[in-house]
């Protein structure tokens, strides 16, 4: 039996396309109407009609996560229309363009810290009262295989999404009184149009050949693991990074 999210409303941030309108349109399969957010307003009502395609109320929430004020308004308004937020999806990223730390410059490092690690804490902030008065809720990060085994270019990507983890630990202990579960979901190497910016067809197919599984991971296989999060089945399970990555990373905690 699939995962059950009726009667619940997600957030999910970055959602106007690639992986985050994946978990738009999987939540919203379960159950979930959705708030999609996005910077591009194409994008956006692209993924909202997929999702009332799946007979579930959809909100589109245009704002940039840099600009702290309107976003945090803007859910705001988005909770008010839908009467609540059970689930939050950080998921709104940028690429790290495999550049090495010599080519990082301050507004590369800015943009990437800023929308991954700023932009998440304060969207985090802006659903917790009502997730506090509840008395529950879901809050799942996006992380990623390079927070967990590092990387040898593009550490500024690592370091954000490392940090999006350590987040995920200590809100889990902040928020569990509240019956706020805080985990995160770290993929691998998957097939967007983020990764096939920065390699080849070449290099991606051969990539998937190597993998311990036989194939790369695609969106579905994130939005999977964010949906049972989501889901109350995971009611016991909180501060974890889960990495669906085909065995392409395997550590111990």
């Amino acid at each position: 039996m699939a995962v059950n999210l009726e009667g619940k409303t997600a957030l999910i941030t970055g959602s106007g396309g690639g992986m985050g309108r994946s978990h738009a349109i999987l939540l919203s399969e379960r159950g979930a109407d959705v708030i999609v957010h996005d910077i591009k307003e194409d994008g956006a009502n692209e993924t909202a009609e997929l999702v009332r395609s799946n007979g579930q109320k959809a909100s589109v929430l245009i704002a940039d996560v840099l600009d702290v004020p309107d976003f945090t308004i803007k859910i705001k308004a988005a909770e008010v229309e839908h009467g609540k937020i059970d689930i939050l999806v950080n998921n709104a990223g940028v690429s790290g363009n495999k550049l090495p730390t010599e080519e990082i410059n301050e507004e590369i490092y800015d943009q990437m810290f800023g929308i991954q690690v700023r932009g998440s804490f304060f969207a985090t902030k802006a659903v917790l009262a009502g997730m506090k008065a509840r008395g529950q809720g879901s809050i799942i990060m996006i992380s990623s295989i390079y927070a967990m085994g590092g990387s040898d270019f593009a550490s500024h990507y690592a370091a954000a999404k490392a940090a999006l983890s350590g987040f995920t630990k200590a809100w889990a202990r902040e928020f569990a009184a509240d019956k706020i579960r805080v985990n995160a979901v770290a993929p691998g190497f998957i097939l967007t149009g983020m990764t096939q910016g920065s390699n080849t067809p070449e290099m991606i197919e051969e990539r998937g050949k190597n993998m311990p599984l036989g194939r790369l991971t695609t969106p579905q296989d994130i939005s999977y693991a964010v949906a049972w999060l989501a889901s109350d089945e995971t009611e016991m399970i909180t501060g974890q990074v889960i990495s669906p990555n085909s065995g392409e990373v395997i550590v111990g905690y």
